[in-house]
């Protein structure tokens, strides 16, 4: 949806601006490259610990390591 702020353009000069600006966006989305997928090792996910955190609570820093 586009609104005219200034001015009064008639309906070709309208139609000319509308044209311009889709295709300038047209472009811009076809020549935006292409996501590579991530190599195995650049995964956040190897990150995150595959056991869960521990809850919070008194103590809750003893079980930090403790194996689950």
């Amino acid at each position: 949806m586009f609104r005219v702020v200034r001015g009064n353009p008639s309906a070709e000069e309208l139609a000319a601006a509308l044209a311009v600006v889709r295709a300038r966006a047209a472009a811009a989305w076809s020549s935006a490259p292409a996501p590579q997928p991530l190599d195995e090792w650049a995964d956040p996910a190897r990150n995150v610990p595959r056991r869960g955190l521990p809850h919070p609570g008194p103590k809750a820093w003893r079980s930090t390591y403790w194996p689950r």
